[in-house]
């Protein structure tokens, strides 16, 4: 899971919902990998400032902290909602993730994996990655 810093966040449009979304997510100029993003104030953790976190479908070898993250979101599964237990939160994201990798393998979504704009020029990469 990776979090947007508050300043991206906070460049995010005002007015898009809540809620938890799918799409592709590109770490440097690596592979491109299907994610869920929640959009929200993670009311079961009583957050007080809205945050963004992109769940990748992908374990990864190392940590990427201060790798830039790009993201193309291309659909929305749900609101956002509260739970009453840990556990039920844990059910929602896997059924999330469930539901992103069926519709990330449909023609019109897959596609876009293959955008131009993962492709990041070697000047904008961290760490030479």
């Amino acid at each position: 899971t990776a979090n947007f810093s508050e300043q991206v966040v906070e460049s995010f449009p005002s007015d898009i919902s809540t809620g938890i979304y799918y799409g592709w997510a590109c770490v440097g100029n690596g592979d491109v990998h299907k994610m869920v993003l929640s959009i929200g104030w993670n009311p079961f953790y009583k957050n007080i400032k809205k945050s963004v976190e992109t769940h990748i479908i992908h374990t990864f070898k190392e940590d990427f902290y201060g790798e830039i993250l790009s993201i193309v979101i291309t659909g929305y599964i749900r609101p956002e909602k509260n739970f009453d237990s840990l556990d039920a939160l844990i059910s929602a994201i896997q059924e999330d993730i469930e539901e992103a990798k069926r519709q990330l393998d449909l023609p019109e979504h897959l596609k876009l994996k293959e955008d131009n704009f993962f492709h990041l020029p070697e000047s904008k990469t961290v760490n030479n990655h």
